[in-house]
């Protein structure tokens, strides 16, 4: 009899551990709940605008002026600067078919392009005091006519005829490859620099005196 007592504790023992070990542990269908019940993770939406396709950019004449301030190479103002934005080809034909010839063009993109001029300097014979201005240009298939307008801060190239303040007629020429972004830059030349400007298979200089 006490043998008989002592097997039924010994597995009624047994039983009541492995239950308690089966409670510690996850049942198939733990894993499941567990993953449901995780948040799904959701996209955080940038409130800021996105980076433009045409990214706006600054020349400067002497160029890297800005370095050579912060270096204390120089303390002088600089002689130019232009501020403007710069499409990409993307394949296409630009000059004469994207931008057709006659037309006038901002010579950017989005906000209207502006050079600015620090001291007073000679263009094709014409003196120009300093000031800011809108810059555009009307191709044609041999030429630009690059103009320079006071109609500051605007948009687009709404600009207003009266307010031209100057005209250039200058020569283009064939790059021996494609430009991707319209690019604005200064050459230096003797006495003066050049601002050359260049897209797709087309470059323009206008000559800077100073």
């Amino acid at each position: 009899m006490k043998k008989n007592i002592q097997f039924l504790f010994s597995a009624f023992l047994v039983f009541a551990l492995g239950a308690c070990s089966n409670n510690g542990k996850d049942q198939p269908g733990d894993a499941v709940k567990k993953q449901d019940s995780i948040p799904s993770r959701t996209m955080i939406v940038n409130p800021n605008p996105l980076v433009d396709q045409s990214p706006m950019d600054m020349s400067y004449y002497p160029t890297e002026y800005p370095k050579l301030k912060m270096s204390g190479e120089t303390n002088a103002l600089p002689y130019i600067r232009v501020i403007y934005s710069r499409p990409q080809k993307k394949g296409r034909v630009i000059f004469g078919g994207l931008q057709k010839y006659g037309e006038p063009w901002r010579l950017g993109a989005n906000e209207a392009s502006e050079i600015e001029f620090f001291r007073e300097v000679s263009i094709q014979g014409k003196k120009i005091p300093p000031g800011r201005y809108v810059i555009y240009c009307i191709p044609e298939e041999n030429q630009w006519t690059i103009v320079l307008n006071t109609n500051l801060f605007s948009w687009g190239l709404h600009f207003d005829p009266a307010k031209d303040a100057y005209h250039f007629t200058i020569p283009v020429e064939k790059t021996k490859s494609p430009v991707e972004f319209f690019t604005m830059i200064f050459q230096k030349k003797e006495q003066g620099a050049n601002l050359v400007m260049a897209w797709d298979n087309i470059m323009a200089r206008l000559p800077i005196a100073f």
